[in-house]
């Protein structure tokens, strides 16, 4: 109060710039309320700096993988290979020792290299099942067709150049065993000129 005894009357302007604010707090000027939007934008960006994180990490481990196997090539190179060699299977031949008769005209009277060789196999695998062949007969109009006649029988056998002679030989003792089994001594053909079957007459 100054002197006098008379109270001086505030000065507004003097407090103009004061730093209260009626309703308010003095530290509101520095707080700055958060909003949720502010607060979802943020956790997008840690999101975005996450995955790209994520994504660099996995291409240098990527780059990482690609650089060793390169290296890997560089200083141990794979030995070139060496060509696989085939060898032909070897041509079983053998000359026939039975007499061959030839009644087919298309042969002219000349048997072919190939039917030849076919009875002469045949002649063999048939003496390993203990069969004893004595004649071979190419029949009229046929030069893929062959009858093979044995010792001890009165009928023959037809084969054909077309079937091994092994599977032959064996069918043939397959069924003279079957017709010996059955009681039967006399035939006049076996049929084997088929894959699995075999017929008689």
């Amino acid at each position: 109060m100054p002197e006098g005894g008379e109270p001086k009357l505030a000065n507004r302007r003097e407090h103009k710039k004061s730093a209260f604010v009626a309703g308010r707090t003095i530290g509101e000027k520095r707080e700055h309320l958060e909003t949720a939007n502010e607060r979802a934008a943020a956790r997008e960006k840690d999101k975005r700096r996450n995955r790209t994180r994520i994504i660099m990490v996995t291409l240098a481990f990527i780059a990482a993988i690609v650089i060793l196997i390169l290296l890997a090539r560089a200083l141990f190179p794979k030995p070139p290979e060496e060509p696989i060699v085939v060898e032909p299977e070897p041509v079983i031949t053998a000359e026939p020792t039975i007499e061959i008769v030839d009644e087919s005209v298309s042969t002219g009277g000349k048997i072919t290299s190939r039917m030849s060789n076919y009875i002469g196999l045949l002649e063999l695998d048939l003496r390993s099942y203990g069969l004893n062949p004595v004649r071979a007969v190419i029949p009229a109009g046929s030069i893929r067709q062959v009858n093979i006649y044995l010792d001890g029988y009165s009928g023959y056998l037809k084969a054909t150049i077309d079937r091994g002679a092994g599977v032959t030989a064996e069918d043939a003792d397959r069924m003279l065993r079957y017709l010996q089994g059955q009681g039967i001594a006399d035939f006049e053909y076996i049929d084997l000129r088929l894959d699995g079957r075999a017929y008689w007459k």
